[in-house]
């Protein structure tokens, strides 16, 4: 019987070992790699003229794209014009057609 039993306790905590793990993956991992797949597109389908947000606030119009930096066009100031890292966009609206 105490075979019976120890043997039972280490399949419940096998168990709950599982369970938990499954539900950090779901809970942590899963909405991670959702959330890279999503930047990822958002910035391979950037384009001349759309407007974008950086990472530090500021506002502005893409200008000019390269393979990893984009030059960005900051406020009514046709000269303020600053290369970044694509990573540094966080949210872009498609320019109108």
């Amino acid at each position: 019987m105490a075979d019976f039993l120890a043997n039972n306790q280490g399949v419940m905590l096998v168990i709950y070992i599982v369970v938990f793990g499954l539900i950090i993956y779901f809970m942590m991992v899963k909405p991670s790699k959702d959330e890279q797949k999503r930047t990822k597109a958002m910035l391979s389908d950037l384009a001349i003229g759309d407007s974008v947000l950086t990472t530090s606030g500021f506002y502005g119009v893409i200008i000019d794209i390269a393979d990893d930096t984009v030059i960005v066009e900051f406020g009514n100031n046709k000269n303020c014009r600053i290369p970044m890292n694509k990573s540094a966009i966080s949210q872009v609206e498609k320019a109108e057609s």
